[in-house]
């Protein structure tokens, strides 16, 4: 195999917001355990990745694709993830439905989400699943804002044993 040369370096981050702003850094820890709680994990890693790629997050996109490997989720599913549109056969209808409302969520360009986005949603989830769908999809694009006004460094994160 040949190689192109030597990697780059990895840049420094800007600041640890959990040593700067430790009581904000745990509320999140909290809020992020709760959506946890209430939302399939593979679907949570699914809308992590999602809008961790839309919104640029390496940092965010290092983790997440690393804990759903360890839990089991393909590479084939997560690779797709970026074009799921051209790609719904390797989802379920639920999934294709939250990876949709995440790019609306997440996005925002119309100023809301769009009512056949919810609509679809709602068909696939009750009341409560919806709403920690919800739920994550707002936790995850708070990450993404530290991530990447941080500049969180990609590649040094390992997943916890499943």
């Amino acid at each position: 195999m040949t190689t192109i040369g030597e990697r780059l370096p990895a840049h420094r981050p800007r600041l640890n917001l959990a040593e700067l702003a430790p009581e904000a850094y745990k509320a999140m820890i909290r809020l992020d355990a709760s959506v946890r709680r209430g939302i399939d994990p593979t679907l949570l890693e699914l809308i992590k990745i999602r809008a961790s790629q839309i919104n640029h997050c390496a940092f965010c996109l290092d983790m997440h694709t690393k804990d759903a490997l360890a839990a089991g989720e393909s590479v084939e599913r997560i690779v797709q993830l970026s074009a799921w549109e051209e790609s719904k056969h390797f989802y379920t209808a639920k999934e294709v439905a939250a990876l949709e409302l995440t790019e609306a969520v997440t996005v925002l360009t119309d100023g809301f989400v769009p009512d056949e986005v919810y609509a679809r949603a709602a068909a696939e989830f009750d009341e409560t699943e919806l709403a920690h769908v919800i739920a994550a999809i707002t936790v995850i694009n708070a990450w993404n804002r530290f991530g990447v006004t941080t500049r969180g460094v990609p590649g040094e994160y390992q997943p916890a044993a499943h």
